[in-house]
């Protein structure tokens, strides 16, 4: 029965889905490197593979030399000649090796005829079993490595895919999972620690990255990635696939939440309601497969200060500071929602700042009023500073004396009822508080108050748990010079809140209950007398 290698080609290509061609190949490689070991490294052997008759012929190239330097690739043109070979020098020519059975009779007369060019005669005993040796561990070896680079091309361009896979074992820690034709490895790393698995169980992952490595190509996969949270959203929700939504960013912590930001590019869809779906069955298609992480969708907007705000929700939020060179927020907060903004453990404001590239500092609208009281109080301790001064100030972003310091002559001389005198001053002065208050020093300005005058007895007259007339509140009298209720109840809103630096509404409320507790110590006095 004569050896046809095209069945076994054609075969073993539709079992594992390999070339033709590359097979071809493969066995050309195989016999060559048999060929070499058996003949010698040394000669130039060369093997083509005939379709027709289904075999790989084997060939030695002999170049014809005027000069002999590579006795086992070179021969003489005298020697051609002699064995009837019409050549030239320079020619190559191509001798076949017959390493089959079949060809036992053609490699006799060969032998016979150009025995001593060739030199093979003593090693054809051994070629068969040899070459089988070789040529299986070679082929075995290409076949396996084309069965590798047909399942990384497979997967390479489903990177950043989701993939669905049945766990079948463990090992230290990662999930090795079973695609059907390799497998993958879901790593400790990537796992969600609140989950766990069994083997058999099905698990739908983010294809992470495909590696290509000696053993086969390593597929990594995610149950951490937002990646996975984007294509779970992009499943379930139509318009998303056909581009009328689209998802701008994602952040999560996985198991516990995540954030999304979604728009709309139809006026006419609405992108939040399209991804929550009716009576919120698409979300929970992917809470559930994320097994209860709770998902806030979030409205995206090309306002930075908007969609900060947005991404705080459920918080709401008072003011916002932005500072563009640091990329950074600062946002106010009412002190009712300060720690709903701030989240558990810090929960909310990390996903918001993940979710939209800045950095978010939370402060609580109390917290804030009392540190621009404090700068408002070091900008009135510069000499030459008044109080309608410190309000333009203000308004214009110089909020402190560092601030003030580090600006020129010119910057302030910009500043309406500035004179290049007054911004010298203004720039000395502020420099000097600022070197003070580095060293702890109180800068804060004090009112003298007359002489005689007993602090601890006007506190006494005032009211001890009263929501305006407090202490920190008689102190800060003191220091703009209202040292008794009857300075603070002779003075208009405007004035008062100008001085002390409140509002309208608080300042005309402290100006009220002073007023109220005037009128109770008369009312007290006067029972007395009539007493």
């Amino acid at each position: 029965m004569e050896l046809n290698l095209n069945h076994v080609i054609d075969q073993v290509a539709k079992d594992k889905g390999i070339d033709r061609e590359a097979l071809q190949n493969t066995l050309k490689e195989a016999i060559s490197l048999a060929a070499k070991k058996v003949f010698g490294q040394e000669r130039e052997i060369e093997a083509e593979y005939n379709v027709e008759e289904g075999v790989v012929e084997l060939f030695q190239i002999i170049r014809v030399a005027e000069e002999i330097t590579d006795p086992f690739n070179e021969v003489t043109l005298e020697e051609a000649e002699e064995h009837g070979l019409d050549t030239e020098i320079g020619d190559e020519l191509l001798f076949q090796i017959f390493y089959l059975p079949k060809d036992d009779l053609k490699a006799r007369e060969q032998d016979e005829r150009y025995g001593d060019i060739l030199q093979l005669k003593s090693r054809r005993s051994n070629f068969g079993r040899i070459a089988a040796q070789t040529a299986k561990q070679v082929i075995t070896q290409r076949i396996r490595e084309a069965e590798r680079d047909n399942v990384f091309g497979e997967y390479v361009d489903r990177k950043g895919e989701l993939i669905t896979g049945i766990v079948r074992r463990f090992d230290r820690g990662n999930i090795v999972i079973d695609l059907g034709k390799t497998e993958a490895i879901l790593p400790v790393r990537e796992q969600v620690p609140r989950e766990s698995y069994r083997p058999g169980d099905r698990v739908q992952a983010y294809v992470l990255d495909v590696q290509r490595n000696a053993k086969g190509p390593q597929i990594i996969l995610s149950r951490t990635s937002p990646g996975l949270l984007i294509k779970l959203f992009e499943m379930e929700v139509p318009e998303i696939y056909e581009g009328l939504v689209r998802i701008e960013s994602a952040a999560r912590e996985p198991g516990s939440r995540a954030k999304i930001a979604v728009s709309s590019r139809d006026p006419d869809v609405d992108a939040v309601g399209a991804c929550v779906g009716m009576k919120g069955a698409r979300v929970q298609a992917v809470v559930q497969e994320l097994h209860g992480e709770k998902i806030d969708i979030v409205p995206y907007s090309e306002d930075p200060a908007r969609f900060v705000c947005n991404a705080i929700q459920p918080a709401e939020v008072s003011r916002v500071l932005i500072d563009e060179e640091r990329f950074a927020m600062e946002l106010i907060v009412p002190d009712d929602q300060l720690s709903q903004a701030i989240g558990r453990r810090g929960q909310n404001v990390r996903l918001a700042s993940q979710l939209t590239g800045w950095k978010i500092d939370i402060h609580a609208q109390s917290k804030i009023t009392e540190i621009e009281e404090e700068a408002r109080d070091a900008l009135m301790a510069v000499e030459g500073i008044s109080a309608e001064d410190v309000d333009t100030l203000w308004r214009l972003g110089y909020r402190s004396l560092e601030h003030i310091a580090a600006s020129s002559d010119s910057d302030l001389c910009n500043i309406p009822g500035i004179t290049p005198e007054k911004a010298e001053l203004l720039r000395n002065g502020a420099n000097e508080l600022a070197h003070r208050k580095e060293k702890g020093e109180d800068i804060r300005p004090h009112a003298v108050a007359p002489e005689g005058y007993d602090a601890e007895a006007e506190w006494a007259r005032w009211p001890q748990d009263h929501e305006l007339l407090t202490r920190a509140c008689f102190e800060r009298c003191l220091r703009y010079g209202f040292f008794t209720l009857e300075d603070i109840a002779a003075q208009s809103p405007d004035t008062f809140a100008r001085v002390v630096d409140y509002n309208k509404e608080k300042a005309s409320s402290t100006i009220f209950a002073a007023r109220e507790v005037l009128n109770t110590l008369r009312s007290a006095s006067d029972s007395e007398v009539e007493d």
